[in-house]
């Protein structure tokens, strides 16, 4: 069935109308949108440097192409020039030219192709050395403040060394200069650069050393992303300074070094201080040295003459002396008779003190004979009564010893743990006890025991 002119006029008076541009910002914006910033490779062709500074090109490669717009403020970052036929990797924003609704990108940064795996081999070296503390500065040595030679590790035909030469020529033309040469590029040139190196540490030609080179591409540069290099910038014996490419160019060396420079020349200059500074310098101590001598001088000359003002005459001197002596020789009369009279007067007193306390030794003694009688009495009297007294004790002593009831007949008896046995009913059958004689104890063993009746407490106070 086929569609009415009617309901197509209707389908057409209800879709909006829209102008191109706006079609080609709608599409820009999806664009932008839906495509992140990405890496894309490919082939330049079609290169052209606008005289505004922007870089217009085509990115190709086997099955297709896109145009590519790099502005002018992201060209002055890249480093390097864009040529035609160079295989490259752009950072790039996917978008729509609205003007003529032409597709492009725009590049935002890019780099040689494979450059991207060496800067990944150069971060995961950077990282390892920096986790091991190769590049702490804790262990980084001082640069010297005047060196008066100083060693340059490049290549002959290196544009560095020139600027290098020229900057010390300029800047302090005393120094000596040292050259150890060595490629600075190409296989095999981190290995010779690293023996230069150690060539001038064992050398001690000199008392600083640069390594240096011109600027390049990151392959260029990557002979000073070694790590036998770093080992050996960190193991030389003598401060190195780096000054390798560009400022916005770093190597693994520069990170190694004891200081690192963004520049060759600007290596030289950290290298070498100024002549004309220098000179100025002790132009400078020299006319503070004249100043305080000069000042020095004049006070002491004026020291000397108030030195001069006190100074007198000998025999003046002499004069005061004996003076002084005289008076100090009349002190001393003086104090040795008034020691000499309170020594007296104490010694007087002492004399009078020692008559009035001086005891009658005569009438003590009389006094003494006296009491000798008495004394002797009181101590006869005192021993005849203690001696009576022992001999009381002592009787009574004889008739409690055991020997003297041994003595009479009568025997002690102990048992088993030598305990004296009193009651018949504390011994058993069998039991083996000891008999103590007078003269003498027997062994015995019990075969019976007889208990005797209890003794009535009466008849225990009558016996008593």
């Amino acid at each position: 069935m086929s569609e009415s002119p009617l309901s197509g006029a209707s389908l057409a008076a209800s879709t909006p109308v829209i102008p191109v541009s706006m079609l080609n910002r709608l599409a820009r914006d999806r664009l932008e949108s839906g495509f992140p910033l990405c890496w894309v490779a490919g082939e330049v062709s079609n290169l052209s440097y606008a005289t505004s500074g922007h870089v217009y090109f085509t990115l190709k490669d086997a099955a297709a192409q896109v145009r590519c717009v790099m502005f002018r403020n992201r060209v002055q970052l890249l480093g390097w020039r864009l040529e035609n036929g160079q295989h490259i990797e752009a950072r790039v924003l996917v978008t729509l030219y609205e003007a003529r609704g032409d597709f492009q990108l725009n590049v935002e940064a890019a780099r040689k192709a494979g450059v991207g795996n060496l800067y990944e081999q150069f971060l995961r070296l950077k990282e390892k050395l920096e986790g091991e503390g190769l590049f702490s500065e804790a262990g980084k040595r001082p640069l010297p403040a005047f060196p008066r030679s100083i060693g340059i590790v490049t290549s002959l035909q290196a544009a560095a060394l020139s600027d290098v030469l020229s900057t010390l020529a300029r800047r302090a033309a005393h120094l000596d200069i040292v050259l150890y040469p060595t490629p600075v590029q190409g296989e095999g040139a981190a290995a010779l650069i690293a023996a230069a190196i150690r060539s001038a540490g064992e050398r001690r030609e000199c008392e600083v050393l640069i390594v240096c080179r011109g600027g390049g591409s990151l392959e260029d540069l990557w002979a000073f992303n070694d790590e036998a290099l770093a080992r050996t910038i960190r193991a030389c014996s003598i401060p190195v300074i780096t000054g390798i490419g560009h400022e916005t160019d770093f190597s693994i060396a520069d990170f190694a070094a004891d200081q690192r420079a963004p520049t060759p020349t600007a290596a030289a200059e950290l290298a070498a201080p100024q002549r004309a500074s220098l000179m100025a310098r002790l132009t400078g101590c020299r006319r503070a040295l004249r100043r305080q001598t000069g000042q020095g001088l004049e006070q002491r000359s004026q020291h000397l003459d108030w030195l001069a003002h006190r100074l007198q005459h000998p025999a003046q001197g002499l004069a005061q002396q004996g003076q002084h002596l005289l008076n100090l020789q009349r002190r001393l009369d003086s104090a040795l008779r008034q020691t000499s009279t309170r020594g007296r007067n104490g010694l007087a007193g002492l004399t009078r003190r020692l008559l009035l306390a001086r005891p009658e030794s005569s009438r003590f003694a009389r006094r003494l004979e006296a009491l000798k009688p008495e004394l002797h009495g009181a101590w006869r009297k005192t021993h005849d009564t203690k001696a009576g007294d022992l001999a009381r004790i002592a009787a009574s002593l004889k008739h409690l010893n055991p020997d003297a009831v041994l003595a009479r007949g009568f025997s002690i008896v102990t048992g088993d743990a030598g305990k004296i046995v009193r009651d018949s009913r504390s011994l058993e059958p069998n039991q083996r006890i000891t008999v103590c004689f007078h003269s003498g104890r027997a062994d015995a063993t019990i075969s019976s025991v007889t208990h005797a009746a209890p003794v009535p407490d009466t008849q225990k106070s009558s016996t008593r």
